[in-house]
């Protein structure tokens, strides 16, 4: 999981490491908000209204949720658990509280954590989208400083350099490299078959 505070650049950087990855899903979150301009439905959010939302909270469809600058937002549990039945690796960028709700469930889950080389950055960023008010920056800013409490309560911390994006998508991917080679994700029989050679 890719989680840290809004404007860390956690889409930007996603969107490159999937592109070098076909084991790679995206887990696609549900959220209350409006989509921003160029964002479509089921492939950047599931959006939903707030009744439809909690009517699939209710019925234990989400893995976590939570309620992140005036909207909700949730990770769809049966996609999760189909994936990692199929043996796919699943990346999913949860907001910091959501991402360790779902380690709670999956120990095995791996939490980055993507902060910018400087927090000034975060606020140039969200600026730059243009999709919200200067009341709505100020209070992302807010709960940015929160998060970054957060920090060691994950697995990996990754800058995100403003002049070097790309430095930082061959960080996620070492990770992910790594991950996979860990002793206890390989299946058992070639484990066995190695120890039998």
């Amino acid at each position: 999981m890719v989680s840290g505070p809004s404007g860390a650049g956690k889409d930007t950087l996603v969107e490159a490491l999937k592109a070098r990855h076909s084991r790679l899903l995206y887990s696609i979150s549900s959220t209350t908000r409006a989509p921003r301009p160029g964002e479509q439905d089921a492939i950047d959010y599931f959006f939903l209204d707030r009744d439809e939302f909690i009517r699939r909270r209710t019925g234990d469809g989400f893995l976590e949720w939570r309620e992140y600058n005036g909207h909700l937002y949730g990770t769809p549990r049966s996609f999760i658990d189909e994936s990692l039945r199929a043996g796919f690796d699943v990346i999913m960028k949860p907001e910091v509280n959501g991402a360790l709700a779902i380690k709670e469930r999956y120990p095995g889950a791996v939490l980055i954590f993507l902060a910018p080389d400087k927090f000034s950055h975060l606020r140039r960023r969200l600026e730059a989208r243009r999709t919200e008010t200067n009341e709505q920056i100020a209070a992302r800013m807010e709960i940015a400083h929160v998060e970054m409490t957060f920090v060691r309560s994950f697995d990996y911390l990754v800058i995100n350099e403003q002049a070097h994006p790309e430095i930082a998508v061959d960080d996620l991917e070492a990770i992910v490299r790594a991950e996979r080679f860990r002793i206890h994700r390989l299946p058992d029989n070639r484990i066995t078959e190695l120890e039998n050679t």
